[in-house]
């Protein structure tokens, strides 16, 4: 069960976010098109079966009502629902959405499900009631149909009201349970033999309320000719869960009256399952969002996230394991031709082997910023200010960790520009020269080793002094206030406890919030900044490794150890004179470069190692920054550019705050020694304490 649970979740996840983005999309256009309806139909058509397979009786039904409301659409065009009843109609979707999330939540943190959804179902039912009525002259007709039907019926005309000439009565056993799909199942093995004919009920597949009728009356199959009925009957015999079979010869023509009602009934009948045959078939050009990815599903298989981390392991050995063979040094000596040609094509396969591993755990960050069309929709919603959401870029792949680990960050950065960012009077805004509109543009892009990603508005921008003085109120400031550059103040805002909301509301001003943006984004070794113009609007970006695996690092010599610092830390490595070096006013060594001033960290000091170059002309400084950290790391000497694999320390050494020492993990060098892999943020924080 937990593997079909894990199946289940996976499979009902991926259809909510297709709903969600299909919604967003409708909305804007502000109908659904005759492909939303259909692609809605389907996803909760899998929703309830699945569901009802998993015994989530709860989520069954609510997407089995969502289902009827969207048969009687399908069946009568979004033409029957007036302009008025539009707007519930997507209030109403989004609010199945929610309550179905939510249910699937329960599932994923092991929580029994509700048992009373009684108000989602009634909200559901009594729409799909508001707009029949509408179109009430509809359902009055097919009253009348179905009334006509069944005194045809009573009459002795064959209960199926089709015109062909022989006919099949099919029952299946008692018992059997899904009559509408074992006859959905008869239908498929007959055109698989190229028998193509009618049914009655002809929309089985997509309707379950024909179970009944084909309890009580049977499933037909129309026929043109006696040779198509004895190929048609070879294959009904062999269908399992059939009882019996009936074959009714239909030559006869039906007297106009009795005629008058299947006339009416067929077209209406027939044109979901016409829909459905024609829909793949179909060019790309139709209208609204149209879906047709079903043969592109056929290629891709879902895979356990624990099995890419062991494969990922095993490839970062099998790299490991080649670098020591090739590195050997009873080797280093010898003049072996056919020896070194193998080693680079063994490089070439292993440096591939590794490119393909690290992709399959690449995900495009789509799924996430989809997402925020659903956080601004809501929010534009009831904060009642006019928004658009524009993404660029939104198939920028990154290592599915830290996709998860993003996602709360974005979502708060979105919602801080809907709440603080974004004007709530839009004259405030053509007064400023702007359009009336507001627009929040998230944006994704590859920089080398990294995603940059930028969440903007074209807001009233922050105010630096403000920020300033709520900082120097709180006590939060460790210098003069006059000292402190602009970006320094902006940085203040990721400050635990700091808000600029002085009062609390549904989205903010409770404190909490950047700072955990910047704790989650630093974590998986990102860096958080923000940019603003008053007046101009705000930028917040983040700037994130596409992977924790495997890095492009430095290696570097203190004494008889080695460490490795990431490239993406370095910025610049260089020798410096004694008196280049100044001491500032606690005898700290800082040093100029660019025209600025960073202090110097001895890593010998930090980690008591012994070592020959103490004096600063016998080393060499390396410029590194992360965050809004920037210094120069003192080391005896570079030892070369590699790339590594991050293995993860003991989870025992974790009792001795081993990431707060600047240690963020370690690697296996070629000779099989090990090399500590330097966390260059945290680095800093430890000289401090230590100074």
């Amino acid at each position: 069960m937990d593997n079909m649970l894990e199946m289940y979740l996976y499979e009902t996840n991926t259809l909510l976010e297709q709903l969600d983005e299909l919604l967003i999309e409708a909305e804007k256009n502000e109908t659904f098109s005759t492909n939303d309806v259909n692609e809605i139909f389907r996803i909760m058509h899998t929703i309830k079966g699945s569901s009802a397979m998993m015994e989530f009786s709860t989520l069954m039904e609510i997407a089995h009502h969502i289902e009827d409301l969207f048969f009687y659409i399908r069946e009568n065009g979004m033409d029957s629902i007036s302009e008025s009843h539009k707007s519930d109609l997507f209030n109403l979707m989004f609010q199945s959405t929610d309550v179905l999330r939510q249910e699937v939540g329960k599932l994923e943190n092991g929580e029994p499900l509700s048992t009373n959804i009684d108000q989602m179902i009634a909200d559901i039912n009594s729409f799909l009631e508001k707009i029949s009525h509408d179109g009430g002259s509809t359902d009055d007709d097919a009253t009348a149909t179905d009334n006509a039907a069944g005194d045809d019926a009573k009459g002795g005309v064959p209960l199926s009201d089709m015109a062909s000439p022989y006919q099949i009565r099919i029952t299946f056993e008692p018992g059997c349970g899904m009559e509408n799909l074992r006859a959905f199942m008869v239908i498929n093995a007959l055109e698989e033999n190229d028998l193509h004919g009618e049914y009655f009920p002809a929309d089985v597949e997509t309707n379950s309320d024909t179970i009944d009728y084909i309890l009580e009356n049977g499933f037909f199959v129309g026929l043109s000719s006696k040779e198509a009925l004895d190929a048609a009957l070879t294959v009904v015999k062999a269908q399992n869960n059939v009882e019996t079979y009936e074959v009714i010869e239909n030559t006869a023509k039906y007297e106009p009256a009795a005629s008058e009602a299947p006339a009416a009934e067929a077209p209406v009948a027939e044109a979901p399952k016409a829909a459905q045959t024609a829909a793949p078939k179909a060019p790309a050009t139709q209208e609204g969002s149209a879906h047709h990815a079903a043969p592109a599903k056929q290629s891709l298989i879902s895979v356990n996230l624990s099995k890419l981390d062991a494969l990922m392991a095993i490839v970062g050995e099998i790299v490991i394991t080649e670098s020591m063979v090739t590195s050997s040094p009873e080797i280093q000596n010898l003049k072996l031709d056919s020896f070194l040609k193998s080693t680079r094509q063994l490089r070439k396969l292993t440096d591939d082997l590794q490119d393909i591993a690290m992709s399959l755990r690449m995900v495009s960050v789509s799924g996430t910023f989809q997402k925020m069309n659903r956080i601004v929709r809501d929010m534009k919603k009831k904060l009642n200010k006019d928004v658009r959401l524009t993404i660029v870029g939104e198939n920028t792949e990154v290592d599915k960790t830290i996709v998860d680990s993003i996602s709360d960050p974005i979502m708060h950065i979105v919602r801080n520009s809907m709440d603080h960012g974004i004007e709530s009077d839009p004259q405030e805004r053509i007064a400023a020269g702007k359009e009336a509109q507001a627009e929040i543009v998230l944006s994704a892009e590859h920089t080398g080793s990294a995603v940059i990603i930028s969440i903007s508005d074209d807001g009233r921008g922050m105010d630096t002094e403000a920020i300033l003085a709520k900082a120097e109120r709180n006590g939060l400031l460790t210098k003069p206030a006059r000292e402190y550059s602009k970006k320094e103040i902006l940085s203040l805002l990721m400050m635990p406890g700091f808000s600029t909301n002085e009062t609390v509301t549904e989205y903010s001003g409770r404190g909490v919030g950047m700072d955990v943006v910047k704790k989650n984004v630093e974590a998986v070794g990102g860096i958080v900044s923000i940019t603003s113009e008053l007046g101009q609007g705000s930028c917040t970006t983040l700037k994130i490794p596409l992977t924790l695996a495997i890095v492009d690092g430095m290696e570097i010599s203190v004494g008889k150890s080695i460490f490795t610092i990431p490239i993406a830390n370095i910025r610049q490595s260089f020798k410096a004179k004694q008196e280049e070096i100044i001491l500032d006013t606690h005898g700290n060594e800082i040093i100029k470069v660019m025209d600025e001033f960073y202090p110097i960290i001895r890593l010998h000091q930090i980690y008591n190692i012994e070592t020959d170059s103490v004096n600063i002309e016998d080393g060499i400084l390396i410029w590194v920054d992360a965050s809004d950290k920037s210094y120069c790391l003192f080391v005896d000497e570079l030892m070369g550019e590699q790339q590594v694999v991050v293995k993860p320390l003991p989870a025992f050494l974790s009792n001795f705050n081993i990431k707060e020492a600047g240690i963020n993990g370690c690697t296996i060098l070629g000779d099989g020694n090990i090399s500590i892999i330097l966390d260059i943020l945290n680095l800093f924080g430890a000289s401090q304490n230590q100074y």
